[in-house]
């Protein structure tokens, strides 16, 4: 990963697959000009998808949630470089492949610094025809053995001690082989001990309880236990969720 930084803004980026320009890559202005925007999604902002030269990607400006965000939409106080929300969750998502967890591929992060406070953008893998979760389980029901390997994926994500603060349905896709991938991990970190996997596996059974009661979603107690069996195959630490 290349770097360059100067007294207000600083960019991460991976050669190896980013062919656009570094400092134009985070302006959707640059891909239209280029006809390369693909598609885009609603969030707390847009996330556009683009194509460059090697892969598809997805662009992503940092955006706050909640009732603070109707006072202050994307502005952050600035510690550090390593420490905006950008280049952390850039080195997370290249801890986790490093592990050999299924995460979009970080491709280029940056954070634009103005006083005491910054705006952020990030850049990663589009994973090539995927679905939610959620989008899936509305039509379909899963196999065991793809709920085996959602638990062992997640079981690989605890094991390198990082938490996903936003553990949930919609955060784990599905590729159109059936393998499962995880996404979005804006504000996720490293931890110590064990306790908080225990509740970062509860968080993500309501997340299925939520969207049963919602969306009618093809998801029951089977499924869970199929996913916690994965989750204890893979992971050093052994525990069911009931």
């Amino acid at each position: 990963m290349q770097e360059i930084i100067s007294n207000n803004q600083a960019i991460w980026f991976d050669s190896d697959y980013l062919s656009a320009d570094p400092h134009g890559c985070f302006d959707i202005e640059y891909w239209r000009q280029r006809d390369a925007v693909i598609g885009s999604a609603k969030g707390r902002g847009t996330t556009w998808f683009v194509a460059d030269e090697k892969l598809e990607m997805a662009l992503r400006h940092y955006h706050r949630g909640g009732l603070f965000a109707k006072v202050n939409n994307d502005s952050y106080w600035f510690t550090d470089w390593n420490t905006t929300r950008s280049g952390a969750e850039l080195a997370l998502l290249k801890l986790l492949r490093d592990g050999g967890v299924n995460v979009p591929r970080p491709i280029a992060a940056r954070a634009i610094k103005k006083g005491m406070i910054y705006k952020a953008d990030i850049l990663v893998e589009k994973i090539a025809n995927s679905h939610d979760l959620v989008a899936l389980l509305q039509s379909q029901t899963l196999a065991a053995t793809v709920w085996r390997d959602i638990g062992e994926m997640i079981g690989k994500m605890h094991d390198l001690q990082v938490c996903h603060t936003d553990l949930n349905a919609h955060n784990i896709l599905l590729d159109e082989g059936q393998q499962p991938w995880l996404i979005d991990f804006d504000k996720c970190d490293c931890r110590e001990g064990d306790e908080w996997k225990v509740d970062n596996l509860t968080r993500l059974k309501r997340s299925f309880l939520k969207e049963v009661d919602k969306r009618a979603i093809k998801w029951g107690e089977d499924d869970w236990i199929a996913l916690c069996d994965g989750y204890a195959h893979k992971s050093q630490l052994r525990i069911t969720i009931g």
